[in-house]
């Protein structure tokens, strides 16, 4: 298993993230909403930004393999599969 972590900050960058998100639903539940929509819109964009960054990881020099990524996601090697893997366009499993 790779545990070594090459980017440090990390942690503090997600910490920001989920601060600002928390915010944003703070301001949103005060009675905005036509921002709702939005958030929604968030939601995917993060969805979105999860796939990437799995697909970075499986193919990164360091080839993370599915048990990896699902062991830090706490789901099986399977789900995490089903999820974000399968058949890419140019035909590469992922």
């Amino acid at each position: 298993m790779n545990s070594r972590r090459n980017v440090v900050e990390n942690d503090e960058f997600g910490a920001f993230a989920r601060r600002i998100i928390r915010a944003y639903a703070r301001r949103v539940a005060a009675g905005d909403i036509e921002a709702l929509a939005d958030m929604v819109a968030l939601s995917e964009d993060l969805d979105t930004a999860i796939g990437e960054a799995v697909t970075g990881l499986r193919t990164h020099r360091q080839r993370y393999s599915w048990e990896e990524i699902a062991s830090r996601l706490g789901i099986s090697r399977q789900a995490a599969h089903k999820r974000w893997g399968g058949e890419r366009r140019d035909g590469a499993d992922r």
